[in-house]
């Protein structure tokens, strides 16, 4: 839709994500997450604005997108097998999201990174307001897009080749005349996808060197470890880049992340809620139920890509042409590819394909947990179990949920370093691998023997 080649904007997303994360570690990747948040959101608040402008005002954007049929929140349909119910986004939706941000290690390796679990989630609750925030400015967006193009679809009259293409087009519609917003945009879009590809490429490096390369090579230095950190940052880039090419494959972006991390991060899910809720839960059980989720989680999602489900189960809603400038010969020869892409011929078509391998892609997260934590109970059952005493420290009790959101008195005392004492009061630390204490060698403030406090 920009006119950039496709390929040479992948391969320069990846080297600029790949050479931050190398150099820079878990702290470059926090802080340009940062940087790229505020660039994200200024991206889509002047789409907004300009179309709220263009349709003179935003009322007229929700009446459009009402009576289009695109503010559907109340469709209570129980069926498993329909794609978007009010069940599949919150029943699916707490699963697929929980696996996200309580078992993901790009989501794990931020909390252990605090120095307490007050700030870990303080730092939660600050994301969901900007989660909120990206999220309530998609949906605007998408009513937006919808609300101006409702009687000239461009899909529909072939403008674009693809549904992800729609937004860049409508915002070099509205906003070819003003100078840098197009590109505030672009610059928007590879906001997001640098900040989710430096966190996975930041974890995956992570979890390579800790879990498995520094339990088998025991004598290899801390300088050591950094350069094989780096190393792993580097490869992974790679694979992230050669990646793309599976993900342009999968059709709707959103739609394939969302069955990926339902596919993988369902099984995990249920693996930690397994160990967590079910203290007779052993080895040969975990292991067991987390197979069988990502066996039946994959069986489930790579049959639901190669049958699509019917359009009866998607429910497509109707794209009007009726008032674009082409010919009534175009407009005959178009077809409505929401009708025509997921229509794979019956007699081809498994019986499974209408049953089985069409769940709602939400649901796969919901799916894989549920398997592996039943499969892991009756294999412990059956294996003996695992007989432990548990010590109560370790159980949630509701100070869990209360005390860390006020600092007791103990965590306000401040202590001053000196020559002397180089202890430093705990304000409120209680992760023992996190350090108030690092170099800087830029400023000669506040320092004591070398150490900046």
């Amino acid at each position: 839709v920009t006119g950039f080649d496709l390929w040479g904007a992948v391969v320069a997303t990846g080297v600029v994500c790949t050479f931050y994360c190398t150099l820079g570690g878990l702290k470059a990747v926090v802080w340009t997450d940062v940087f790229q948040v505020g660039i994200m959101i200024a991206g889509f608040s002047s789409v907004i604005i300009r179309a709220v402008v263009v349709q003179e005002g935003i009322g007229r954007i929700v009446n459009d997108s009402y009576y289009g049929g695109r503010l559907n929140f109340w469709d209570f349909n129980p069926n498993p097998l329909q794609r978007h119910t009010f069940w599949t986004i919150v029943i699916g939706g707490t699963f697929t999201w929980t696996s996200i941000y309580g078992i993901n290690q790009s989501q794990v390796q931020r909390y252990i990174a605090c120095k307490s679990r007050f700030h870990a989630k303080m730092s939660l609750y600050i994301n969901l307001l900007g989660l909120w925030a990206i999220l309530a400015c998609a949906a605007l967006c998408g009513l937006a897009l919808y609300s101006i193009y409702k009687d000239c679809d461009p899909w529909m009259a072939k403008q674009v080749s693809a549904l992800d293409q729609l937004m860049p087009y409508l915002v070099l519609d509205i906003l070819h005349d003003f100078p840098g917003m197009p590109g505030l945009f672009v610059a928007s879009a590879y906001s997001g996808t640098l900040s989710t590809v430096s966190s996975s490429i930041n974890a995956l490096a992570a979890v390579t060197v800790e879990d498995l390369i520094k339990p088998h090579f025991r004598s290899l230095s801390e300088k050591k470890l950094s350069w094989i950190s780096m190393g792993m940052s580097l490869f992974y880039g790679g694979v992230c880049i050669g990646m793309a090419a599976l993900a342009s494959l999968l059709g709707a972006l959103l739609q394939a992340a969302l069955s990926i991390f339902g596919m993988v991060g369902g099984p995990l899910l249920g693996l930690f809620t397994l160990g967590i809720l079910c203290s007779f839960a052993n080895g040969i059980g975990a292991f067991v139920g987390l197979v069988t989720g990502f066996v039946i989680s994959l069986w489930v999602g790579i049959g639901s890509q190669i049958y699509p489900p019917l359009p009866e189960r998607t429910k497509p809603l109707y794209l009007s042409t009726a008032g674009c400038n082409i010919s009534s010969e175009n407009l005959m020869t178009t077809e409505n590819p929401l009708t025509t892409v997921f229509n794979t011929p019956t007699a081809e078509r498994p019986a499974l394909a209408d049953n089985w391998y069409s769940l709602s892609y939400l649901y796969f997260s919901t799916l894989g947990t549920l398997i592996t934590v039943v499969v892991g109970i009756i294999i412990s059952l059956l294996t003996g179990g695992l007989k432990q005493n548990t010590d109560r420290k370790f159980l949630l009790t509701k100070e869990d949920f209360l005390s860390n959101f006020s600092r007791s008195k103990s965590e306000t005392k401040v202590e001053v370093l000196d020559s002397k004492r180089f202890t430093v009061a705990a304000e409120g630390t209680d992760n023992p691998a996190f350090s108030h204490i690092e170099m800087d060698v830029a400023s000669d403030k506040n320092k004591v023997n070398g150490l900046h406090i």
